[in-house]
Parts: structure tokens; C-alpha cells; sequence
């Protein structure tokens, strides 16, 4: 089976920039995030269960899911949060357990799992790596990206897990706030430490 090394990080840490350059290494990588867009398109369960659940009112005109809606249900209800993931996370679990057994023969897989520690899911990942950068600049990117206060982006912040306990799951730190030859230098050096371990582990077997 190939090792499965688990990405995460804050919103706005840079975990897409740090995937991409992964990908470009030729390492297939999984996102949860687009899975999760996956499973809940027009005509999916996933989506007719989230609307027996929170109403019609969460679609958009065009019968896609009105993301935006969604997250105003859930943001300041934990117990709409659990019911959401309660539908969610199974079926993207499921995904992802099929396109891992789809690319069994690759010898290093990266998965993309930006809310790993909170959710508990894919807690027997190889590896993880946190993509980390301090709380001033996630706010800086988050307010240019999304185009929010202040306010927003503190609250949005306030509502994942803390910084320390992501870094404390981590067995690599990714620091994403310099610049980006530094970001590469940086990642450039994890896929070296990853491919050395898998070619160790290959040559034990030998």
C-alpha cells in the first residue's frame, strides 16, 4: 500500500500552494475539499439529504448547493454542524478509500484534509504535515481572498482549532510565512525526506 501523508493547516495557511507543488512532483494528491464539493452536486444523496435537513432554502436557483447559506445555518450552531457532518463525512470517507485503492500501486499519496484534527478522520494517515502561519497573516490573506472585515475573518479563525494543537499533531511544519521561494525550498525538502523513506522502506524489503 502506499504512504498516505496527511496535509492540513488553518484556512488561508497556504495548504493548495504547498498540494500544487506537490503535485507538480508527480505524487497524486486527494482533496478532501474537492470530494466534499463532489458529494453534494444536483442530483447526488448527499445533497437531497441536506435539504431534508435544513430546507430548500440552502439551494441556489440553479438546484446547486448555496454554499454561502449553508455555512450561516452552521457557523454559530455546533449541533447543525454535527448533523451536516453527520451526512458528509461518510460519504466522503468513502471516496476516499476508493481513490486510494485506485492509486495502490503509487508509493506515496498526499491527502489534502484541511479540518483533519477536528473531524478525526483519516487519523491512520503515515504522516502528517501541517502547513502553518501565524494568526496575523492567515486574517491579512483571508480578508484579500473573500474580500471581509476584520471581524469576519477573526470569528471564522476563532471557530477552527487552535494553532497550538494543530502543531502539536504535526510530524512536519510547513512555514508559510515568507515568501514563496521559501515556501518551495521548504516543500521542495519535505518530498525529499518522503521519497528517501519510501526508497529505505522498498530496499528493506529486498
Amino acid at each position: 500500500m502506499p504512504r498516505i501523508v496527511a496535509l492540513t493547516g488553518g484556512i488561508a495557511s497556504g495548504k493548495s500552494a504547498v498540494s500544487n507543488r506537490i503535485a507538480d512532483a508527480g505524487i497524486p494528491v486527494i482533496d478532501t475539499d474537492v470530494i466534499a464539493r463532489q458529494v453534494v452536486k444536483p442530483g447526488t444523496p448527499g445533497l437531497s439529504r441536506i435539504v431534508e435537513l435544513f430546507g430548500p432554502g440552502i439551494l441556489q436557483s440553479d438546484g446547486a448547493l448555496d454554499r454561502r447559506a449553508l455555512r450561516q445555518r452552521i457557523f454559530d450552531s455546533p449541533a447543525a454542524r454535527e448533523q451536516l457532518e453527520a451526512i458528509t463525512h461518510p460519504l466522503i470517507r468513502d471516496q476516499v478509500t476508493r481513490d486510494i485503492q485506485a492509486a495502490k500501486e503509487e508509493p506515496i499519496i498526499l491527502l489534502v484534509v484541511p479540518l483533519l484534527i477536528e473531524s478525526g478522520l483519516f487519523g491512520a494517515a503515515d504522516e502528517v504535515v501541517v502547513v502553518d502561519a501565524p494568526e496575523a497573516v492567515q486574517i491579512e490573506r483571508l480578508r484579500a481572498r473573500d474580500d471581509i472585515s476584520d471581524e469576519q475573518a477573526r470569528k471564522i479563525l476563532a471557530a477552527q482549532i487552535s494553532r497550538e494543537k494543530r502543531l502539536e499533531a504535526a510530524d512536519h511544519v510547513i512555514d508559510n510565512s515568507g515568501s514563496w521561494r521559501q515556501l518551495e525550498a521548504q516543500v521542495d525538502a519535505l518530498l525529499d525526506r518522503l521519497q528517501n523513506r519510501v526508497q529505505g522502506r522498498l530496499q528493506e524489503r529486498l
